[in-house]
């Protein structure tokens, strides 16, 4: 059991993730920005109030005797009292900054801002522990030394500040509504737009499992379709490697059918009655031979069951196709021997460098040992018309092109069944040399995967017999 085992992921929940989860981060969001925007908001109508009042005390301010000279009727009084909640402090000092009237200790502007007389200004400040809004300006008065005088108005924020309080409460309250409400929408959309691949599923399941039909493509969304175009794809691949998987067993059956059937005849003979010990000597000679060809077959149906397995996964490396070619000719050479049968090989050298090609040489070998099988079995031989069999392998450095050929002196393959004796148990008619029908469907399945093509033609044309070459050209040097 894997201790750290990843459970399966919801695509439905990972969907809803990634659509709630920048909803829900951009709500704290959205809180500060609407604090910030209510607290600037709140401060204008407060802020026009305080230059109103800054204005209307600068008018108060006069000369006299030269001298700067501030006198705050009753009505200016009223305006500058304090309500319940804020306090609002003046100051107006002279052209000499000597103080006028107000608060004294009211905090001044930096000394570094330059003053225009006539323009109103507002700027944040502390006073008494308190953080205040204050509006200034300088009033221009016709005196000897042309400096002007300066009035401030004061006031603490506790109105602005529960201003912005109830804007936010006001914009964010129906937000606590409206954000479950959003997500519940979500939701049911995501819902709804997801039974497509429910009834997909509910489609594939309700399937029988001998139904390899393609799927709908139309039926199901844009974003979708690519993945059931691939299962498309992968179903037909399927129904050919069933069809062809159950053909190959048909076929296979009936081969072995042969044979066997031939061992239990002979086993029959064997216990006859009467029968004599030169009865029963040719029976088990029959047996023999019976099993050496259900044998023969069988391994033959395995190797080809062998490189179909290997062609997905097919481990390479650099391979020297002659002395391949040299050591299988080499084996078969005893089997030639008997049949009075002359092998041989030519071609290039087993030093050669360009001979190397990228391949597996487990299936290389299987593929010669078929060819030259092939050629030993439907070539006839005698001691004193002895057959020929001859392994090529050429190479062409220009065209980056290795070439096996085996050529024998046989009867050769009409043109028209040159195609079909690469089908599985296909026999050439006429012929009476033991065999399975599998060595070039053999052949041809590792030159496919080996990227190389097969070809048959006569190997002396115009002769009688023409004989028989098979020609596997593979694409590149190694």
């Amino acid at each position: 059991m894997k201790i750290f085992q990843r459970e399966q992921r919801s695509l439905f929940g990972e969907i809803l993730d990634w659509m709630l989860t920048p909803l829900l981060l951009l709500w704290p969001v959205s809180l500060v920005l609407t604090w910030l925007v209510a607290q600037g908001i709140a401060g204008k109508p407060f802020d026009r109030a305080l230059e109103y009042n800054v204005g209307a005390l600068a008018q108060l301010v006069t000369v006299s005797h030269n001298k700067a000279q501030f006198v705050l009727p009753l009505p200016a009084r009223e305006l500058l009292r304090a309500d319940d909640s804020d306090a609002v402090y003046y100051q107006v000092l002279g052209t000499a900054g000597e103080f006028l009237s107000g608060e004294k200790s009211l905090p001044q502007p930096p000394e570094d801002e330059k003053s225009v007389p006539g323009e109103v200004r507002l700027r944040d400040d502390t006073f008494r522990g308190a953080s205040i809004k204050v509006a200034y300006t300088w009033v221009k008065l016709d005196v000897p030394d042309n400096r002007p005088a300066l009035v401030q108005v004061a006031e603490t924020m506790d109105k602005r500040s529960l201003l912005a309080t109830e804007i936010v409460k006001g914009v964010m309250l129906p937000q606590f509504v409206i954000l479950p409400l959003a997500v519940l929408l979500v939701w049911l959309a995501l819902v709804q737009a997801i039974k497509p691949l429910n009834r997909l599923e509910e489609r594939i399941r309700a399937r029988s499992p001998d139904d390899l039909s393609p799927l709908d493509a139309q039926a199901v969304p844009l974003e979708v379709a690519p993945l059931v175009s691939s299962v498309n794809d992968l179903l037909m691949r399927l129904k050919d490697s069933v069809a062809t998987q159950k053909r190959f067993l048909a076929d296979a059956a009936h081969q072995l059918k042969t044979p066997l059937a031939g061992l239990r005849m002979q086993a029959d003979l064997a216990q006859r009655e009467g029968a004599n010990a030169e009865d029963l000597k040719q029976s088990l000679r029959q047996i023999g031979r019976s099993s050496i060809r259900a044998t023969h077959t069988v391994n033959q149906l395995l190797a080809l069951a062998r490189a179909e397995s290997n062609g997905t996964a097919m481990s390479q490396q650099p391979c020297n196709l002659v002395r391949l070619t040299m050591e299988v000719v080499r084996d078969c050479v005893p089997r030639a021997m008997d049949k009075h049968i002359d092998v041989g090989y030519e071609g290039a050298d087993a030093d050669d460098t360009d001979a190397t090609m990228m391949g597996n040489p487990t299936l290389l070998k299987e593929m010669v040992r078929n060819l030259m099988d092939n050629a030993i079995n439907y070539t006839p031989s005698n001691a004193d018309k002895p057959g020929v069999i001859t392994a090529r392998v050429l190479k062409d450095p220009f065209s980056k092109v290795l070439v096996l050929q085996v050529e024998d002196s046989g009867p050769g393959i009409p043109a028209a069944e040159r195609e079909l004796v690469f089908q599985p148990f296909y026999r050439v008619l006429g012929t009476e040399a033991d065999g399975s029908g599998l060595g070039l469907p053999i052949v041809l399945e590792i030159a496919r995967q080996h990227q190389a093509s097969v070809s048959v033609e006569d190997s002396r044309p115009g002769q009688s017999p023409p004989g028989t070459c098979f020609t596997v050209r593979f694409g590149q040097l190694g």
